[in-house]
């Protein structure tokens, strides 16, 4: 029989035992909460994309982005990238209408040759991308931080900003913007069709590069947004394509009611100055009427995001004489 000293003893022990249990699991719950919420809410996270699956252990802070389509998404969801690639060798700066929001971005090479080496001394903790462009050295990237790749910049622009948003846990941001912006390019297409008695105007955009001249077509960027509008499209422009390469000859087929111009490079070496010298050219529509408008290759061809879908969308809104609807 155990006596009443005995039985005090051992109800002391028990005591002590469920207490140790109880502050060994507080602690080990102390531990792991706190582990998430250095993580940041939503992380660790696994992203698919177009190189395989990535899992971002916690919220990213500092991010390298490679192309302009990362650049606009990274700067539209608050994000200042700490290093990126330059893309327009022309110049060697990052665009102008992203300059005030990479103050203090670091360039890493360029588009065609970013370096690996820059790129891992910033320490990022994400790495955005394509395939298209970088596939060759994912594999060294991918090393240095969580690496996420599009499949290709350009016409899936909306999907690549949902990607890179999902990668950076700002997926209800990126929602928001997208919204925002289908809704002023449908309230600005019903205005520009206002002016001109209820029918949607023809949209023309032309691209002087080293080489062929380019009428850019309605799967790529500039296409799309043109589509959000509701404009309508010339006919060699009126295509599920990306481009079309041709001559001066061709120069009177990029005729519209709002023709858009734009040069890649060195205006020198492209074929400007023989097609709008041509007779061809001279005799459009447009030219007639004073509706040909020098624009920004940098956003029309290379500010592929919302941001600067939206600097289209007042190029648009000032062609056509209509309230912008910022």
């Amino acid at each position: 029989m155990i006596s009443l000293r005995q039985r005090g003893r051992w109800l002391g022990y028990a005591f002590a035992c469920l207490a140790a249990v109880l502050l060994t699991a507080c602690s080990g719950s102390g531990g792991s909460g706190q582990a998430a919420q250095d993580a940041g809410p939503g992380f660790p996270v696994t992203v698919k994309h177009a190189m395989g699956e990535t899992t971002i252990p916690k919220r990213p802070q500092r991010v390298v982005v490679l192309d302009t389509p990362e650049m606009d998404a990274v700067t539209l969801l608050g994000i200042e990238p700490v290093g990126a690639a330059v893309v327009d060798p022309a110049t060697g700066q990052f665009p102008a209408y992203l300059k005030d929001k990479m103050a203090r971005t670091e360039k890493v090479g360029s588009l065609d040759e970013p370096s690996v080496e820059k790129i891992a001394a910033l320490k990022p903790d994400l790495i955005l991308s394509s395939k298209v462009r970088h596939e060759q050295i994912y594999a060294q990237l991918s090393k240095i931080a969580p690496t996420v790749f599009a499949e290709t910049p350009g016409a899936p622009w909306k999907d690549n900003l949902k990607l890179y948003a999902k990668a950076l846990g700002k997926e209800q941001e990126a929602a928001q913007a997208l919204a925002r912006y289908q809704e002023r390019a449908r309230e600005l297409g019903e205005a520009i069709k206002a002016k001109h008695g209820g029918q949607a105007p023809t949209v023309s955009v032309v691209r002087f590069v080293d080489g062929p001249t380019r009428f850019y077509q309605k799967k790529n960027f500039s296409g799309i947004v043109l589509s959000d509008v509701g404009v309508r499209r010339p006919p060699l422009q009126d295509k599920d394509d990306f481009s079309l390469d041709v001559g001066p000859e061709l120069a009177d087929q990029a005729d519209a009611d709002y023709v858009f111009v734009m040069a890649y490079g060195d205006p020198s070496k492209t074929q400007k100055q023989a097609f709008q010298a041509s007779p061809l050219w001279q005799r459009m529509n447009a030219v007639k009427n004073n509706r040909v408008f020098e624009v920004e290759d940098e956003v029309w061809m290379l500010g592929i995001g919302v941001q600067g879908a939206h600097l289209i969308l007042d190029d648009l809104a000032r062609a056509a004489g209509v309230d912008p609807r910022r």
